[in-house]
């Protein structure tokens, strides 16, 4: 089969590296002609690692945009693709109107939002990340809602590789602390917030527990969480708060670890080195992930929504309990390593997408009318909204429309929220 596979922009990022990851192993292991079709950026490194050719898709601040639909048409009148895998709403509907509907070609989206994005057309073949969202989906009419959870290469992830002493000396990490770290974009949206709230709650615990906090990442908020590192390591007199940047090659930093913070895809790559990790969220949210809570985060994702009364003081709890207890971090993280070998195993998922696209491309894109127009009210009732609200809010923040025009083109993706 030749697979056209549509992703974002290449930043650093979870579901840059799946699509990169899942394609190379298609072809390797099942068979697949494979064309990537991408902007380009610095995850080329991985696409040439990985040994695929980028076919370069021009760069936009909004979606659908007409310029990479014909871009994208021309690509498929050249290469002919059995079918096209578009990574999430802003690709799956560049697709879909672009080259499902024109040129009647078989079209799979992945969708790895938290959310369902209810502009995403209900017709077409779609995988979600996690249970909830995929039965979420089937109840309100998606026709074939598929399951396919965040894939991790535990052959590439895994304790040891790169050795941790020499990961902890090149994160600048002290010999006798313990090393908490977090791997994300440093976005305004989702992440910097639970970022925020550690930094206090090693503020808060760093005099009496030898702990440092790495960040590796970068994004449009890290002005701030830089700002609250320097007052957080004043306070405590020592660097208690590293900002590494972001790293092409994660890996070290969950070498050096031995608490992980995140969600999503970061979450279980700290899993797969046998790290405890505290999976995080939004409004405070965190929660160990563990045998107690495995199934929880099967079903919400590995993420959800706390109350924002006391999460602080629950953090803190959490990380001190796990700093001073080895036994418990080494029985956590044996657990969740299991738990992603046995659950996202890239060799095993490969296997599943595989057999998705196979179905994907026996279904014949008709003219659904009722879809495009459901689609389309979703669209330009959310983009009026959501443009509404962000203008509220930079206005509110006295920046005016600069700041919001400067969120959208900085962040790695559109508002993870959007058209959710």
């Amino acid at each position: 089969m030749k697979l056209l596979v549509f992703a974002h922009r290449l930043e650093l990022g979870g579901t840059q590296t799946n699509a990169i990851e899942l394609a190379a192993a298609l072809r390797d292991r099942h068979g697949f002609d494979i064309v990537f079709h991408a902007t380009p950026g610095p995850m080329e490194a991985l696409l040439k690692e990985k040994g695929l050719s980028l076919v370069a898709a021009p760069d936009s601040r909004f979606h659908p945009s007409y310029s990479r639909m014909r871009t994208l048409r021309d690509i498929v009148r050249d290469e002919k693709p059995d079918l096209i895998h578009a990574w999430d709403w802003w690709q799956g509907l560049e697709a879909y109107l672009g080259a499902y509907l024109p040129l009647k070609v078989p079209l799979l989206i992945s969708d790895m939002m938290m959310n369902l994005t209810r502009v995403l057309p209900k017709g077409v073949p779609t995988t979600f990340g996690f249970r909830g969202l995929q039965q979420e989906a089937i109840q309100k009419g998606w026709q074939k809602a598929w399951l396919l959870p965040p894939p991790v290469d535990v052959t590439g992830n895994a304790p040891g590789l790169p050795c941790e002493k020499t990961a902890r000396a090149q994160l600048g990490l002290q010999p006798h602390c313990l090393a908490l770290v977090t791997v994300s974009r440093l976005s305004h949206v989702m992440k910097s917030e639970n970022i925020f709230h550690t930094i206090e709650a090693v503020r808060h615990i760093g005099g009496d527990v030898p702990i440092q906090f790495v960040i590796v990442g970068d994004g449009a908020a890290r002005p701030e969480i830089e700002r609250q590192a320097k007052a957080a390591n004043t306070a405590l007199g020592r660097q208690a708060v590293i900002l590494t940047g972001a790293l092409a090659d994660p890996r070290p930093a969950y070498a050096a670890a031995d608490i992980v913070l995140g969600m999503g895809g970061s979450a279980l790559r700290g899993m797969a080195f046998g790290k405890p990790v505290i999976v995080t969220g939004e409004k405070g949210f965190a929660r160990p992930f563990c045998p107690q809570s495995a199934e929880t985060f099967e079903t919400t994702g590995f993420y959800g929504v706390g109350r924002d009364d006391g999460e602080t003081y629950h953090l803190e709890n959490m990380i001190r309990g796990l700093a001073r207890d080895s036994l418990l971090r080494g029985a956590i993280g044996a657990f969740g390593q299991d738990y992603v070998n046995r659950n996202h195993a890239l060799e095993e998922l490969s296997g599943k997408l595989a057999n998705y696209c196979e179905e994907a491309a026996t279904v014949s894109p008709g003219l659904p009318v009722a879809d495009v127009t459901r689609s389309s009210f979703y669209y330009f009732r959310d983009r009026r909204f959501k443009t509404a609200s962000r203008d509220r809010r930079a206005d509110k923040d006295g920046q005016g429309k600069k700041s919001s025009a400067r969120s959208i083109s900085n962040g790695s993706t559109p508002d993870s929220t959007e058209f959710s």
